[in-house]
């Protein structure tokens, strides 16, 4: 008995690998192609099912941005009485469990002065309160309503720490912000509103800046010429609101010595950058006889804010031209967020909307 059910195990054995070797493999692609089948079921499904996201950042072709353009096609024109802003009392406070970050920097920055170098300057600005948008009645143009409230770069500067871990757990980002309702968040994360401006000289060439290394927020990368945060000291005369148009125009004479009759100037948008909270209004410039050697000279005999640009370039003002620089290998990840979407607004607003989607994909296509 025993050497028999040795023989019948050893035969099992054999019958086992030849099954194995005849049918396993078979089976396991059978069962590798019905679950891509309904892997791929599902996935379509989900497709048709799944509205996509109303609210998508800025992309042109391969470049990817955390720019969100909130209001604004480029081709309007925003008129500075279409804009009400309301400057509430209460100043911005962080909650506990951030207020020790704005501390470490007012600390860092007597440290630095102490030891008499540079220290981090704390000058006044605006949080986002809310941002709302509505329409006129008659003629449907649109009406933003702003609300500020005041604060400064420290607390700036601390609230920009979204991802530093808190002390009960989570982070900023996590516990204070949706990414499904990006136009909400709380105010202490909103400490900062800009404008840049798309400056076109008069033979059509688009200025761009790069940042200074020597800047504390994104240095050394690509931006628009002019770039400009709101001051409460500078940009609201005693309880006034700000006027944006205003700020755009201190921008022009601080960053290239414009003065207002030099040029044209259009709102064309307002912009939230998702990741930093950064809020924006974008603006296009066209200089009136300036061309790009009297920008040149200009700037040669000396700006106020010279030190917060080091490299100025011009680029020919025209979609194909513009979309080529975009995406050029040395730039296209060295963007500030927001100035990809200014550059197109203000290309928009100039040669229209389907010249300037056609120029793009047609440039998106030859570079791939």
């Amino acid at each position: 008995m025993g050497g028999i059910d040795v023989a019948n195990g050893v035969v099992g054995a054999v019958l086992g690998m030849v099954f194995a070797t005849l049918f396993q493999q078979p089976l396991q692609d059978a069962w590798f192609r019905i679950r891509r089948r309904s892997a791929s079921a599902v996935r379509s499904m989900r497709s048709r099912g799944e509205p996509s996201r109303a609210w998508t950042t800025f992309a042109l072709g391969p470049l990817h941005t955390s720019a969100l353009i909130v209001e604004g096609d480029g081709e309007s024109r925003i008129t500075s009485e279409a804009v009400h802003i309301q400057v509430l009392d209460d100043e911005i406070a962080l909650p506990a469990e951030m207020a020790g970050w704005r501390e470490e920097i007012a600390a860092e920055s007597d440290r630095l002065q102490a030891e008499g170098r540079t220290p981090v300057w704390n000058g006044p600005r605006y949080a986002v309160e809310s941002f709302g948008i509505s329409r006129s009645a008659l003629d449907e143009h649109p009406e933003v309503h702003l609300r500020l409230r005041p604060t400064d770069y420290y607390t700036f500067l601390a609230a920009q720490q979204l991802d530093r871990r808190l002390p009960g757990g989570g982070t900023p980002r996590s516990r204070y912000l949706d990414p499904d309702h990006p136009l909400e968040a709380p105010a202490f994360l909103q400490c900062s509103f800009g404008v840049n401006v798309a400056v076109v000289t008069a033979d059509d060439m688009l200025v761009v800046s790069q940042r200074s290394e020597r800047v504390r927020m994104a240095p050394g990368v690509w931006n628009s010429s002019v770039n400009e945060g709101l001051s409460r000291h500078i940009d609201s005369s005693g309880r006034n609101a700000p006027d944006l148009y205003a700020v755009a125009r201190r921008g022009m004479r601080e960053e290239l010595s414009l003065e207002p009759s030099e040029y044209s100037l259009a709102l064309l948008a307002f912009v939230l950058d998702v990741d930093k909270r950064h809020w924006s209004a974008h603006f296009y410039a066209r200089l009136k006889t300036l061309t790009r050697e009297g920008v040149q000279a200009r700037m040669s005999r000396g700006v106020a804010d010279r030190w917060e640009h080091q490299t100025t370039e011009f680029v020919p003002f025209r979609p194909a031209d513009v979309t080529r620089y975009l995406l050029r290998a040395d730039r296209i990840h060295r963007w500030a967020p927001a100035a990809p979407a200014l550059f197109h607004l203000a290309l928009v607003h100039v040669h229209g909307r389907a010249s300037v989607e056609r120029a793009e994909a047609q440039t998106v296509r030859r570079l791939q």
